[in-house]
């Protein structure tokens, strides 16, 4: 997405009467998820951008964006719209390393993708929600995550998926184990070697889908 050749383009924006350099159009945002194959409707792209802003990856610039996030609603705080503005948070453009270092094999990425998209990962040790852009891969079975603020391509961290279980979560009730801001849509994946990752989807059928595809592969 922060992406200098294939990501969103930014550029200089009017809104009311003001010039905002290096920015973007909601709608435009949404159209690139959705072209890209991270989002099947502009409603999940709608969400799964609020989720993004909600983590300070983006950042509303401008009356019409700063009005939405004031409504306090997550589901409406991204505006898909053509006058509404969004810029990359500088916070995330200057990290320079990740907090989650993993050992990676050649052989671990030479799989082929299968799919990929964005979800929210609940990390292991502060138990924080995180959008990271997911990449399933068979031959061998892997499953990586990528930080969506880098623009370096090694994965954040990954697993095998040989041996491993994956399964649904109801929506009523927040599972032991899970804690923070659940928006629900959530599943399980549990290796080999019995760590459990939860992961959040932006909707009921994208869910359905990534555990359909997990699933061929364990």
């Amino acid at each position: 997405m922060h992406d200098s050749s294939n990501g969103i383009r930014s550029s200089p924006n009017m809104e009311q009467g003001s010039t905002y350099k290096k920015t973007f159009l909601g709608s435009s945002l949404v159209d690139w998820l959705i072209s890209n194959s991270f989002a099947a409707s502009r409603l999940e792209a709608v969400t799964l951008a609020s989720m993004l802003m909600e983590e300070n990856f983006l950042r509303p610039v401008g009356v019409r964006s700063m009005d939405a996030v004031r409504s306090g609603d997550l589901a409406e705080q991204f505006l898909d719209d053509s006058t509404a503005l969004y810029t990359f948070a500088e916070s995330y453009k200057k990290k320079t390393s990740s907090k989650e270092e993993v050992s990676l094999g050649m052989v671990e990425l030479s799989g082929m993708v299968v799919k990929q998209g964005y979800l929210v990962k609940q990390g292991h040790k502060r138990k924080n929600w995180k959008v990271r852009r997911f990449v399933l891969r068979k031959d061998p079975a892997f499953l990586h995550y990528y930080d969506p603020s880098k623009e370096e391509n090694r994965p954040a961290g990954g697993f095998s998926l040989r041996g491993s279980l994956v399964s649904a979560l109801e929506d009523n009730g927040v599972p032991m184990g899970v804690k923070g801001n659940v928006q629900g849509n959530l599943f399980k994946v549990i290796t080999k070697d019995d760590t459990h990752y939860y992961i959040q989807a932006s909707s009921k059928a994208e869910r359905v889908e990534w555990i359909e595809a997990i699933k061929k592969l364990t």
